[in-house]
């Protein structure tokens, strides 16, 4: 397995407003996609044939958000703290700030909550 993760989905109660979120903090462009639950999805740019992990925000049924449950922590390299830095202004709330984590050279960690009030984390190696 090269991989713990394979894909991710975070869900969505305002589409639009959770995709401009996530643009912003990210500094990318999400992909809109058809999706077989007939769901608004959109996606983080991913190269799949480099083997690179990929996912999606997406809104309709199935797909609701809250504070509790699993935590998706996506790539902020080379640090988390540019990121981090646009949270607030686009709309979510820091909940824990850049931590480094106790295991060797394992980088840094953070969590946020996002404007449609997931708890989604950050990790850098700087």
């Amino acid at each position: 397995m090269a991989n713990a993760l394979n894909w991710f989905e975070i869900p969505a109660g305002d589409f639009e407003r959770a995709r401009k979120f996530y643009e912003t903090i990210c500094g990318v462009e999400l992909q809109a996609m058809e999706d077989p639950a007939g769901r608004q999805t959109a996606m983080f740019p991913s190269d799949w044939e480099k083997g690179d992990v990929g996912g999606s925000i997406a809104a309709g049924e199935g797909s609701i958000p809250g504070p509790v449950g699993t935590v998706v922590f996506l790539n902020a390299n080379p640090d988390l703290q540019a990121v981090l830095d646009r949270v607030e202004p686009a709309g979510g709330k820091v909940l824990m700030p850049k931590t480094p984590i106790a295991m060797g050279d394992a980088g840094h960690m953070a969590v946020f909550q996002d404007t449609e009030g997931n708890r989604v984390g950050l990790h850098s190696m700087g």
